[in-house]
């Protein structure tokens, strides 16, 4: 098994800043797909490799003291941070070191929920 992690919603209040946030955050375009009933930000992701979605849910609410999922800015971690405020998040750790493990960002998305930034 390559990934322990095979998939993830992360939840919303409003889909379109959602996906707005992410987009800049991640310098890539967030595929909002629409289904009967639902829409949901598809994140980028190839093939098998790990993926997840921006959604709205009445049963699920954005929270800042979840689990800390870790998102891909190899290479661009001080723009990825530059864009947070800019598109309605908060800095709440700026970048700093992660021993071997590389670099690191911890932030509020526009939704509420606690996020790491991450590149090697």
């Amino acid at each position: 098994m390559a990934n322990q992690v095979v998939w993830f919603d992360v939840p919303c209040v409003d889909l379109d800043r959602a996906i707005a946030f992410y987009s800049a955050v991640l310098g890539q375009k967030v595929e909002k797909e629409t289904f009967p009933g639902m829409s949901l930000g598809v994140l980028p992701h190839e093939g098998n490799d790990v993926g997840g979605c921006l959604v709205v849910s009445p049963d699920v609410k954005p929270s800042a003291h979840g689990a800390l999922l870790y998102f891909n800015c190899q290479g661009r971690l001080d723009a990825a941070v530059d864009a947070v405020g800019k598109n309605g998040g908060t800095v709440l750790e700026p970048s700093h070191p992660i021993g071997p493990h590389g670099f690191r960002a911890v932030v509020l998305d526009s939704e509420g929920n606690r996020i790491a930034l991450h590149s090697r």
